[in-house]
């Protein structure tokens, strides 16, 4: 066993050893940065502070940008269709407009949920919104919760419009002809016992239903749920607010929809804006 004296020797005897050479300071957050990203963005910003078009060289100008790398980049954007040429000037592409209109129906979106999510909690039951768009029944938002669980869609909604509420609601709305051709894409069929049984059966159904009536359905598309719809005229568009409860709380049904139908009005407008979501 070595002294204390003899490694003190031992410990001086080592040569230095190469010190590593330094290690380099953390990276500040801007070096994660794209700057061909940065360049194209502040492109098209400047793209789109112009109206009526700019030239490559006015482009390069006011971004401060080299113009051998303005025109690479144009090209690029071009290509990707967030811009367009047109007479050497350069414009906002469709691309571009595609990303202002997705945040815009996002913005529509989330207002709509939240006028659901607030009617839901003021009834105590899931509320539903849908339209009739192009040939097809759309559940646009469901607001349902915990303790206010939604219907489950255990059949297809659009292909079973004649058996629930809504697709009744929206039917109703519907000229003789457009509800013909529905149910030639979807005929009346069977989808629990108390669903409605034939075409005609429903047809004189809708006929006796006025354009601004209630539609309560009870067990017609899921057993154990009562639903209540509610039209709601947007321009030529059939639109819909529904409700549904247990078949147990059927009693609360109709004052639950009337309360609905009667506090709709105020807010009918940021529906209509969702039309388009």
């Amino acid at each position: 066993m070595a002294t204390t004296g003899s490694a003190s020797a031992h410990l001086t005897a080592v040569p230095p050893q190469p010190r590593s050479p330094a290690s380099p300071a953390a990276p500040a957050a801007t070096a994660t940065l794209i700057g061909s990203v940065q360049r194209a963005m502040r492109l098209l910003e400047t793209v789109a502070g112009h109206e009526h078009g700019a030239p490559a060289k006015q482009l390069a100008r006011e971004t401060g940008l080299a113009l051998p790398t303005t025109y690479h980049l144009l090209r690029t954007l071009v290509h990707e269709g967030y811009l367009r040429r047109d007479k050497g000037l350069f414009f906002l592409g469709d691309a571009a407009a595609r990303l202002s209109c997705s945040g815009e129906q996002q913005k529509r979106r989330s207002t709509v949920v939240d006028i659901l999510a607030r009617w839901r909690d003021a009834i105590g039951a899931p509320v539903y919104y849908a339209v009739y768009r192009e040939g097809e029944i759309e559940v646009v938002c469901v607001s349902g919760a915990a303790g206010t669980p939604a219907v489950e869609g255990w059949a297809d909604f659009r292909e079973t419009g004649h058996a629930h509420a809504i697709g009744q609601c929206l039917l109703s709305q519907l000229d003789e002809d457009a509800r013909r051709d529905h149910l030639d894409r979807y005929p009346v069929r069977p989808v629990t016992p108390y669903t409605v049984r034939d075409d005609h059966s429903l047809l004189r159904r809708l006929e006796r239903t006025r354009r601004m009536d209630l539609v309560i359905e009870r067990q017609e598309y899921a057993l154990g749920a009562v639903c209540a719809a509610i039209p709601i005229t947007v321009g030529t568009t059939a639109a819909s607010l529904a409700l549904s409860m247990p078949a147990h709380q059927a009693d609360r049904l109709l004052p639950a929809a009337r309360r609905l139908q009667a506090e709709m009005g105020r807010l009918v407008g940021s529906l209509e804006l969702s039309i388009s979501i």
